[in-house]
């Protein structure tokens, strides 16, 4: 799945639950999804192969 970094805990490779993924202003694409343990919303930046990759993977489309 999909891993990023909390900015609230300073954790490192979390999973992100339930991960969307949206597409920026420049055409870049990101993940957002949910931390399990403090519930913050998490970001990860990515390429556009790995947001391909990622959605085969069971992430939703959100763009």
């Amino acid at each position: 799945m999909v891993t990023g970094y909390c900015v609230k805990c300073k954790e490192k490779g979390v999973e992100l639950s339930a991960p969307g993924i949206y597409q920026t202003a420049k055409g870049g694409f990101m993940a957002k999804g949910k931390h399990e343990k403090c519930g913050t919303t998490v970001c990860a930046m990515m390429s556009k192969d790995n947001a391909e990759k990622a959605m085969k993977d069971g992430a939703t489309k959100e763009y």
